[in-house]
């Protein structure tokens, strides 16, 4: 199934000018969720990361979904406030501004391959501030994946030298 087809476009949201991708639509459609569950479950099948780290709320997910097919911990890197107990916190610079996410002091043990997921990769800010939370908790990065890669935006450039793998890539425009 091409995933691009069932991937809504949202113009002008979250603000004027933006295309949204909207993954809804992809999750509505048991055959196309599955596909891309398995995609993701047959590239780390070999290789399994020790744990999975999901960035809020929609690589929590197919974060969710992946992490019980493989066998392996979701880490939950949520936005500050969320967690109920003792976390690190990474800030990143948004386009007006700056935000965090954060992690439960612990959840990821010292030592630990973390494949970071998220549903959408654009410039790259969310995903490089959980690169640099699974370093300072002691971890490496095996990869970070994604649904969809927004190619123009720069975030495959803004994470190197992680390795990134997405399963549909759109020009913004798209």
């Amino acid at each position: 199934m091409d995933l691009s087809e069932v991937i809504r476009n949202v113009p002008n949201f979250p603000k004027p000018g933006v295309q949204f991708k909207d993954i809804t639509t992809l999750v509505l459609n048991p055959e196309a969720f599955l596909q891309v569950i398995d995609v993701f479950a047959n590239r780390y099948a070999a290789d399994k990361p020790d744990a999975i780290l999901a960035v809020e709320s929609r690589g929590f997910v197919f974060g969710g979904a992946l992490a019980v097919r493989l066998g392996v911990p979701l880490i939950m890197a949520r936005k500050p406030g969320k967690l109920p107990a003792d976390t690190i916190r990474e800030s990143f610079n948004l386009e007006y501004g700056t935000d965090a996410i954060e992690i439960h002091t612990g959840a990821l043990l010292p030592g630990w391959r973390v494949l970071i997921l998220d549903d959408l990769l654009a410039t790259g800010g969310t995903v490089s501030a959980a690169c640099s939370l699974v370093k300072r908790a002691g971890g490496t990065v095996q990869e970070a994946a994604f649904v969809i890669e927004l190619l123009p935006l720069g975030g495959r450039e803004a994470l190197s030298p992680v390795p990134v793998f997405s399963q549909i890539t759109f020009h913004v425009d798209e």
